[in-house]
Protein backbone atom coordinates (compact mmCIF):
# COMPACT_ATOMS: atom_id res chain seq x y z
CA UNK A 1 0.00 0.00 0.00
CA UNK A 2 1.28 3.54 -0.92
CA UNK A 3 -0.01 6.59 0.90
CA UNK A 4 -1.22 8.91 -1.98
CA UNK A 5 -1.94 7.62 -5.89
CA UNK A 6 -2.38 10.40 -8.75
CA UNK A 7 -4.37 9.29 -11.35
CA UNK A 8 -3.25 11.58 -14.74
CA UNK A 9 -0.26 12.73 -16.06
CA UNK A 10 -0.72 16.03 -17.36
CA UNK A 11 0.07 19.22 -16.22
CA UNK A 12 -1.95 18.98 -13.05
CA UNK A 13 -1.14 15.48 -12.34
CA UNK A 14 2.27 16.57 -12.31
CA UNK A 15 2.62 19.16 -10.53
CA UNK A 16 0.61 17.77 -7.77
CA UNK A 17 3.05 14.84 -7.98
CA UNK A 18 5.93 17.67 -8.07
CA UNK A 19 4.56 18.93 -4.74
CA UNK A 20 3.63 16.16 -2.67
CA UNK A 21 7.55 14.49 -3.46
CA UNK A 22 9.07 17.91 -2.35
CA UNK A 23 7.30 17.54 1.06
CA UNK A 24 8.64 13.69 1.07
CA UNK A 25 4.74 12.49 0.83
CA UNK A 26 4.92 8.53 -0.88
CA UNK A 27 2.93 8.52 -3.66
CA UNK A 28 2.71 7.20 -7.02
CA UNK A 29 1.42 8.36 -10.83
CA UNK A 30 -0.28 6.63 -13.26
CA UNK A 31 -1.11 7.71 -16.86
CA UNK A 32 0.61 8.17 -20.06
CA UNK A 33 2.66 12.14 -19.49
CA UNK A 34 1.41 14.96 -21.50
CA UNK A 35 -0.96 13.01 -23.61
CA UNK A 36 -3.62 14.90 -24.66
CA UNK A 37 -1.05 17.79 -25.61
CA UNK A 38 1.07 15.91 -27.86
CA UNK A 39 -0.47 13.41 -29.05
CA UNK A 40 -4.61 14.64 -29.57
CA UNK A 41 -4.51 18.52 -30.17
CA UNK A 42 -3.79 19.84 -33.52
CA UNK A 43 -0.25 20.25 -34.97
CA UNK A 44 0.53 24.37 -35.18
CA UNK A 45 -2.26 25.36 -32.56
CA UNK A 46 -0.84 28.26 -30.12
CA UNK A 47 -1.60 28.21 -26.87
CA UNK A 48 -4.73 30.60 -25.92
CA UNK A 49 -2.83 31.30 -22.63
CA UNK A 50 0.10 33.32 -22.10
CA UNK A 51 3.72 32.86 -21.48
CA UNK A 52 3.79 33.23 -17.34
CA UNK A 53 0.22 31.24 -17.02
CA UNK A 54 1.62 28.33 -18.81
CA UNK A 55 3.96 26.95 -15.94
CA UNK A 56 3.55 23.42 -14.60
CA UNK A 57 4.07 23.62 -10.62
CA UNK A 58 6.81 22.72 -8.82
CA UNK A 59 7.64 23.92 -5.37
CA UNK A 60 10.75 26.07 -6.12
CA UNK A 61 9.28 27.60 -8.86
CA UNK A 62 12.72 25.96 -10.55
CA UNK A 63 11.62 24.96 -13.61
CA UNK A 64 9.20 27.03 -15.47
CA UNK A 65 8.41 27.52 -19.20
CA UNK A 66 10.53 30.90 -19.35
CA UNK A 67 13.62 28.19 -18.06
CA UNK A 68 12.73 25.83 -20.67
CA UNK A 69 13.12 28.20 -23.44
CA UNK A 70 15.79 29.50 -22.57
CA UNK A 71 17.89 26.50 -22.14
CA UNK A 72 16.40 25.11 -25.84
CA UNK A 73 16.51 28.49 -27.66
CA UNK A 74 12.97 28.81 -28.06
CA UNK A 75 11.15 32.34 -28.46
CA UNK A 76 9.26 33.26 -25.20
CA UNK A 77 7.35 36.26 -23.43
CA UNK A 78 5.87 36.86 -20.67
CA UNK A 79 2.68 38.39 -22.25
CA UNK A 80 2.53 38.56 -25.78
CA UNK A 81 4.49 36.50 -27.52
CA UNK A 82 2.26 33.25 -28.58
CA UNK A 83 3.14 29.56 -27.28
CA UNK A 84 3.01 26.54 -29.91
CA UNK A 85 1.36 23.63 -28.70
CA UNK A 86 4.73 21.69 -29.55
CA UNK A 87 7.12 23.63 -27.15
CA UNK A 88 4.34 23.48 -24.51
CA UNK A 89 4.20 19.76 -24.85
CA UNK A 90 8.11 19.60 -25.10
CA UNK A 91 8.31 21.93 -21.59
CA UNK A 92 5.68 19.30 -20.19
CA UNK A 93 7.44 16.41 -20.83
CA UNK A 94 10.50 18.40 -19.80
CA UNK A 95 8.72 18.83 -16.16
CA UNK A 96 7.85 15.19 -16.11
CA UNK A 97 11.40 14.32 -16.27
CA UNK A 98 13.16 16.42 -14.10
CA UNK A 99 10.31 16.63 -11.28
CA UNK A 100 8.52 13.22 -11.53
CA UNK A 101 10.60 10.74 -13.15
CA UNK A 102 8.73 7.77 -12.87
CA UNK A 103 5.68 8.11 -13.76
CA UNK A 104 3.92 4.69 -14.37
CA UNK A 105 2.23 4.89 -17.98
CA UNK A 106 -0.71 2.71 -16.80
CA UNK A 107 -4.41 2.94 -17.66
CA UNK A 108 -7.16 2.49 -14.64
CA UNK A 109 -10.18 1.05 -15.48
CA UNK A 110 -11.25 0.30 -11.91
CA UNK A 111 -11.20 2.31 -8.77
CA UNK A 112 -13.11 1.01 -5.72
CA UNK A 113 -13.45 1.42 -1.86
CA UNK A 114 -11.43 -0.77 0.09
CA UNK A 115 -10.83 -0.96 4.12
CA UNK A 116 -8.18 2.00 4.62
CA UNK A 117 -8.69 3.02 1.11
CA UNK A 118 -9.10 2.01 -2.61
CA UNK A 119 -8.43 -0.85 -4.69
CA UNK A 120 -6.54 0.37 -8.32
CA UNK A 121 -6.76 -2.33 -10.89
CA UNK A 122 -4.75 -1.20 -13.72
CA UNK A 123 -5.82 -2.12 -17.84
CA UNK A 124 -2.52 -4.12 -17.94
CA UNK A 125 -3.46 -6.19 -14.74
CA UNK A 126 -1.50 -4.63 -12.11
CA UNK A 127 -3.54 -3.91 -9.10
CA UNK A 128 -2.43 -2.44 -5.64
CA UNK A 129 -4.06 -0.34 -2.94
CA UNK A 130 -3.75 3.15 -2.04
CA UNK A 131 -5.07 5.30 1.21
CA UNK A 132 -5.93 8.31 -1.13
CA UNK A 133 -6.64 9.10 -4.89
CA UNK A 134 -6.38 12.25 -6.57
CA UNK A 135 -8.35 12.16 -9.70
CA UNK A 136 -6.52 14.48 -12.51
CA UNK A 137 -7.49 12.62 -15.68
CA UNK A 138 -8.11 16.33 -17.40
CA UNK A 139 -10.66 16.11 -20.19
CA UNK A 140 -10.15 12.89 -21.66
CA UNK A 141 -13.12 12.01 -20.60
CA UNK A 142 -15.36 15.59 -20.74
CA UNK A 143 -15.52 15.34 -24.80
CA UNK A 144 -18.90 17.26 -25.97
CA UNK A 145 -20.65 16.32 -29.44
CA UNK A 146 -24.19 17.85 -29.50
CA UNK A 147 -26.86 15.15 -29.84
CA UNK A 148 -27.72 16.48 -33.31
CA UNK A 149 -24.49 14.90 -34.11
CA UNK A 150 -23.63 11.82 -32.25
CA UNK A 151 -25.38 9.68 -35.22
CA UNK A 152 -22.92 10.54 -37.57
CA UNK A 153 -20.67 7.84 -38.23
CA UNK A 154 -17.04 7.84 -36.96
CA UNK A 155 -15.12 8.26 -39.93
CA UNK A 156 -17.46 11.48 -41.18
CA UNK A 157 -17.27 13.11 -37.29
CA UNK A 158 -14.41 14.01 -34.88
CA UNK A 159 -14.44 16.41 -31.74
CA UNK A 160 -11.88 18.73 -31.74
CA UNK A 161 -9.43 16.31 -29.66
CA UNK A 162 -9.28 14.31 -31.98
CA UNK A 163 -7.54 15.56 -34.71
CA UNK A 164 -4.36 15.56 -34.56
CA UNK A 165 -2.73 15.51 -38.06
CA UNK A 166 -5.01 17.76 -40.12
CA UNK A 167 -2.99 16.86 -43.43
CA UNK A 168 -5.72 14.00 -43.64
CA UNK A 169 -8.26 16.06 -44.57
CA UNK A 170 -6.34 17.13 -47.63
CA UNK A 171 -9.04 17.24 -50.36
CA UNK A 172 -11.93 16.88 -48.45
CA UNK A 173 -14.73 19.32 -47.56
CA UNK A 174 -14.85 20.22 -43.79
CA UNK A 175 -17.18 22.12 -41.57
CA UNK A 176 -15.66 22.94 -38.29
CA UNK A 177 -18.74 23.79 -35.76
CA UNK A 178 -17.52 25.88 -32.73
CA UNK A 179 -16.80 29.85 -31.83
CA UNK A 180 -13.81 29.13 -28.80
CA UNK A 181 -10.16 29.23 -29.93
CA UNK A 182 -9.68 25.13 -30.43
CA UNK A 183 -12.61 26.04 -33.54
CA UNK A 184 -10.82 29.11 -34.77
CA UNK A 185 -7.22 27.47 -34.64
CA UNK A 186 -8.91 24.30 -36.39
CA UNK A 187 -10.05 26.27 -39.28
CA UNK A 188 -7.17 28.80 -39.96
CA UNK A 189 -4.85 25.42 -39.88
CA UNK A 190 -7.37 23.60 -42.26
CA UNK A 191 -7.39 26.88 -44.43
CA UNK A 192 -3.47 27.39 -44.60
CA UNK A 193 -2.98 23.56 -45.60
CA UNK A 194 -5.36 24.08 -48.41
CA UNK A 195 -7.99 22.10 -47.07
CA UNK A 196 -11.76 23.28 -48.38
CA UNK A 197 -12.93 24.65 -44.82
CA UNK A 198 -16.29 26.29 -43.30
CA UNK A 199 -16.53 27.52 -39.92
CA UNK A 200 -19.76 27.32 -38.84
CA UNK A 201 -20.73 29.36 -35.25
CA UNK A 202 -24.20 29.82 -33.92
CA UNK A 203 -22.64 32.99 -32.52
CA UNK A 204 -23.53 36.72 -34.75
CA UNK A 205 -19.64 37.10 -34.52
CA UNK A 206 -16.50 35.90 -33.97
CA UNK A 207 -14.65 37.39 -30.97
CA UNK A 208 -11.10 37.53 -30.02
CA UNK A 209 -9.76 37.99 -26.87
CA UNK A 210 -7.25 40.56 -27.90
CA UNK A 211 -3.41 41.34 -26.43
CA UNK A 212 -3.04 39.72 -22.66
CA UNK A 213 -1.43 43.16 -21.85
CA UNK A 214 -4.21 44.99 -22.90
CA UNK A 215 -4.26 47.97 -25.77
CA UNK A 216 -3.86 51.73 -25.56
CA UNK A 217 -1.12 54.14 -24.95
CA UNK A 218 -0.93 54.52 -21.30
CA UNK A 219 0.84 51.51 -19.43
CA UNK A 220 -0.73 52.53 -15.95
CA UNK A 221 -4.39 53.27 -17.32
CA UNK A 222 -4.19 50.06 -19.65
CA UNK A 223 -3.55 48.04 -16.71
CA UNK A 224 -6.13 49.70 -14.26
CA UNK A 225 -8.80 49.11 -17.31
CA UNK A 226 -8.26 45.50 -18.15
CA UNK A 227 -5.30 44.05 -15.37
CA UNK A 228 -3.70 41.22 -16.53
CA UNK A 229 -4.19 37.90 -15.37
CA UNK A 230 -3.69 34.18 -15.49
CA UNK A 231 -6.94 32.95 -17.03
CA UNK A 232 -7.12 36.51 -19.44
CA UNK A 233 -7.10 40.35 -19.15
CA UNK A 234 -9.87 41.82 -17.08
CA UNK A 235 -10.93 42.21 -13.18
CA UNK A 236 -13.46 39.02 -13.19
CA UNK A 237 -10.68 37.48 -14.85
CA UNK A 238 -8.58 38.69 -11.79
CA UNK A 239 -10.51 38.17 -9.29
CA UNK A 240 -11.11 34.05 -10.26
CA UNK A 241 -7.80 33.51 -11.31
CA UNK A 242 -5.61 34.96 -8.09
CA UNK A 243 -8.67 33.99 -5.33
CA UNK A 244 -10.16 30.37 -6.57
CA UNK A 245 -10.97 30.09 -2.52
CA UNK A 246 -13.32 32.44 -2.63
CA UNK A 247 -15.56 30.73 -5.62
CA UNK A 248 -16.75 28.08 -3.33
CA UNK A 249 -18.20 30.57 -1.01
CA UNK A 250 -20.21 32.14 -4.25
CA UNK A 251 -24.21 30.83 -4.78
CA UNK A 252 -24.53 27.33 -6.32
CA UNK A 253 -26.33 28.55 -9.69
CA UNK A 254 -23.61 31.30 -9.91
CA UNK A 255 -20.93 28.81 -9.69
CA UNK A 256 -22.23 26.14 -12.42
CA UNK A 257 -23.19 29.09 -15.11
CA UNK A 258 -19.68 30.75 -14.58
CA UNK A 259 -18.02 27.57 -14.74
CA UNK A 260 -19.65 26.49 -17.69
CA UNK A 261 -19.77 29.72 -19.22
CA UNK A 262 -16.88 32.16 -18.60
CA UNK A 263 -14.59 33.09 -20.33
CA UNK A 264 -16.71 33.40 -23.30
CA UNK A 265 -15.68 31.46 -26.18
CA UNK A 266 -13.08 33.45 -28.10
CA UNK A 267 -9.65 33.16 -30.37
CA UNK A 268 -6.36 34.35 -29.82
CA UNK A 269 -5.82 37.43 -30.70
CA UNK A 270 -2.66 35.96 -32.62
CA UNK A 271 -5.21 34.21 -35.34
CA UNK A 272 -7.65 37.56 -35.63
CA UNK A 273 -5.41 38.25 -39.46
CA UNK A 274 -4.86 34.49 -40.16
CA UNK A 275 -8.54 33.98 -39.77
CA UNK A 276 -9.32 36.27 -42.16
CA UNK A 277 -9.10 33.58 -45.45
CA UNK A 278 -11.54 31.06 -43.51
CA UNK A 279 -15.22 31.08 -44.88
CA UNK A 280 -17.39 32.11 -42.33
CA UNK A 281 -21.22 31.18 -41.03
CA UNK A 282 -21.81 32.97 -38.15
CA UNK A 283 -25.64 33.31 -36.27
CA UNK A 284 -25.88 30.20 -37.50
CA UNK A 285 -27.49 26.96 -35.51
CA UNK A 286 -27.99 23.38 -37.04
CA UNK A 287 -31.23 22.40 -37.20
CA UNK A 288 -30.99 18.98 -38.66
CA UNK A 289 -27.86 16.67 -39.92
CA UNK A 290 -27.81 13.70 -42.31
CA UNK A 291 -25.75 11.62 -44.18
CA UNK A 292 -26.87 11.85 -48.37
CA UNK A 293 -24.96 10.76 -51.20
CA UNK A 294 -22.74 13.70 -51.21
CA UNK A 295 -21.42 13.22 -47.70
CA UNK A 296 -22.60 15.24 -44.43
CA UNK A 297 -25.47 17.37 -45.48
CA UNK A 298 -26.25 19.93 -42.79
CA UNK A 299 -29.47 22.08 -42.78
CA UNK A 300 -29.03 25.34 -40.89
CA UNK A 301 -31.19 28.08 -39.73
CA UNK A 302 -29.78 31.34 -38.81
CA UNK A 303 -31.17 33.99 -36.09
CA UNK A 304 -33.51 35.86 -38.93
CA UNK A 305 -35.04 32.20 -39.61
CA UNK A 306 -33.60 31.62 -43.19
CA UNK A 307 -32.52 28.31 -43.84
CA UNK A 308 -29.36 27.28 -45.50
CA UNK A 309 -28.13 23.96 -46.76
CA UNK A 310 -23.92 23.22 -46.33
CA UNK A 311 -22.07 19.89 -47.57
CA UNK A 312 -19.21 18.62 -45.85
CA UNK A 313 -16.88 15.62 -46.20
CA UNK A 314 -16.16 15.33 -42.63
CA UNK A 315 -17.43 17.39 -39.49
CA UNK A 316 -15.32 18.63 -36.89
CA UNK A 317 -17.21 18.96 -33.16
CA UNK A 318 -15.02 22.20 -31.52
CA UNK A 319 -17.81 22.36 -29.16
CA UNK A 320 -15.60 22.36 -25.95
CA UNK A 321 -16.31 19.59 -22.81
CA UNK A 322 -18.55 19.10 -20.30
CA UNK A 323 -17.38 18.02 -16.98
CA UNK A 324 -19.37 14.74 -15.63
CA UNK A 325 -18.35 12.01 -12.91
CA UNK A 326 -20.61 9.72 -14.71
CA UNK A 327 -18.03 9.72 -17.48
CA UNK A 328 -15.66 8.31 -15.87
CA UNK A 329 -15.39 4.90 -16.63
CA UNK A 330 -12.87 3.50 -14.02
CA UNK A 331 -15.04 4.39 -11.12
CA UNK A 332 -17.13 2.13 -9.43
CA UNK A 333 -21.10 2.35 -8.98
CA UNK A 334 -20.85 2.69 -5.40
CA UNK A 335 -18.58 5.40 -5.22
CA UNK A 336 -20.87 7.66 -7.47
CA UNK A 337 -23.91 6.72 -5.57
CA UNK A 338 -21.72 7.95 -2.18
CA UNK A 339 -20.68 11.06 -4.35
CA UNK A 340 -22.47 14.75 -3.54
CA UNK A 341 -22.56 16.73 -6.19
CA UNK A 342 -23.05 20.14 -7.93
CA UNK A 343 -24.46 19.89 -10.99
CA UNK A 344 -22.92 16.97 -12.33
CA UNK A 345 -19.26 17.18 -10.54
CA UNK A 346 -17.89 16.72 -7.09
CA UNK A 347 -18.67 19.05 -4.22
CA UNK A 348 -15.39 19.38 -2.40
CA UNK A 349 -13.91 20.71 0.36
CA UNK A 350 -11.26 23.60 0.53
CA UNK A 351 -8.59 20.76 0.14
CA UNK A 352 -9.94 19.48 -2.73
CA UNK A 353 -11.22 16.50 -1.29
CA UNK A 354 -15.10 14.69 -2.11
CA UNK A 355 -17.71 13.73 -0.06
CA UNK A 356 -15.74 10.39 0.01
CA UNK A 357 -12.79 10.37 2.68
CA UNK A 358 -9.57 10.33 0.68
CA UNK A 359 -10.38 10.60 -3.10
CA UNK A 360 -9.95 14.03 -4.96
CA UNK A 361 -10.59 15.72 -8.08
CA UNK A 362 -8.37 18.31 -9.71
CA UNK A 363 -8.36 20.06 -12.68
CA UNK A 364 -11.63 20.35 -15.14
CA UNK A 365 -13.96 18.57 -12.78
CA UNK A 366 -12.99 20.94 -9.91
CA UNK A 367 -14.19 24.07 -11.78
CA UNK A 368 -17.86 24.72 -9.95
CA UNK A 369 -15.67 24.17 -6.63
CA UNK A 370 -13.14 26.86 -7.44
CA UNK A 371 -13.60 28.98 -10.48
CA UNK A 372 -12.87 28.79 -14.37
CA UNK A 373 -8.81 29.00 -13.55
CA UNK A 374 -9.44 25.23 -13.08
CA UNK A 375 -10.09 25.00 -16.70
CA UNK A 376 -5.74 26.72 -17.02
CA UNK A 377 -3.25 25.77 -16.68
CA UNK A 378 -2.25 28.63 -14.14
CA UNK A 379 -4.78 26.73 -12.05
CA UNK A 380 -1.82 24.21 -11.23
CA UNK A 381 -0.21 25.82 -8.70
CA UNK A 382 -3.26 26.81 -5.93
CA UNK A 383 -3.79 23.18 -6.59
CA UNK A 384 -0.85 21.36 -5.98
CA UNK A 385 0.04 24.03 -2.99
CA UNK A 386 -3.40 23.14 -1.52
CA UNK A 387 -3.78 19.89 -2.16
CA UNK A 388 0.17 18.83 -0.90
CA UNK A 389 0.05 20.93 2.02
CA UNK A 390 -3.24 18.83 3.37
CA UNK A 391 -2.05 15.93 2.38
CA UNK A 392 1.22 16.29 4.42
CA UNK A 393 -0.59 17.40 7.86
CA UNK A 394 -2.75 14.22 7.24
CA UNK A 395 0.91 11.92 7.36
CA UNK A 396 4.28 12.10 8.34
CA UNK A 397 6.45 12.10 5.45
CA UNK A 398 8.89 9.14 5.20
CA UNK A 399 12.01 8.38 3.53
CA UNK A 400 11.44 6.86 -0.01
CA UNK A 401 11.33 3.28 0.40
CA UNK A 402 13.97 1.57 -1.91
CA UNK A 403 12.34 0.24 -5.13
CA UNK A 404 9.25 -0.87 -4.34
CA UNK A 405 7.86 -4.02 -6.03
CA UNK A 406 4.70 -3.61 -7.83
CA UNK A 407 2.09 -6.63 -8.04
CA UNK A 408 4.03 -7.64 -11.31
CA UNK A 409 7.14 -7.91 -9.80
CA UNK A 410 8.88 -4.96 -11.12
CA UNK A 411 10.55 -2.65 -9.24
CA UNK A 412 9.34 1.15 -9.28
CA UNK A 413 12.01 3.75 -9.09
CA UNK A 414 13.15 5.56 -6.05
CA UNK A 415 13.56 9.80 -6.55
CA UNK A 416 15.33 11.21 -3.59
CA UNK A 417 13.04 14.17 -2.34
CA UNK A 418 16.06 16.63 -2.51
CA UNK A 419 15.87 15.89 -6.02
CA UNK A 420 12.38 16.29 -6.26
CA UNK A 421 12.13 19.35 -4.73
CA UNK A 422 14.72 21.14 -6.62
CA UNK A 423 13.47 19.79 -10.05
CA UNK A 424 17.15 20.42 -11.79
Amino acid sequence: MCDVTIVGAGPYGLSVAAHLRGLGIDCRIIGSPMESWKSKMPKGMLLKSAGFASNLSDPEHAFTLRQFCIEHGSPYDHLDLPIPLETFSAYGLAFQKRCVPDVEDEELVSLVPAPEGFDLRMKSGLSFRTRKVVIATGLTYFRHIPELLSGLPSDKLSHAADVHDLQRFRAQRVAVLGSGASAIDIAVLLSEARVNVQLIARKPAIIYSGRWGGSGSHPVLRRLVRPVSGIGPGWKHRLFADLPWLFRYFPEYYRLEMAEKFPSPSGGEPMKDRAAAVPLLVGRLPQEVRISEHGVQLNLVSMDGNTQVVEADHVIAATGYRADVHRLPFLNPSIIEMLRLIGKTPRLSTNFESSIPGLYFVGHVSTTTFGPVMRFVFGTDFTSRTISRHLASRMLPRPWRESPRTSTGQHRPSVSTSSARKCL
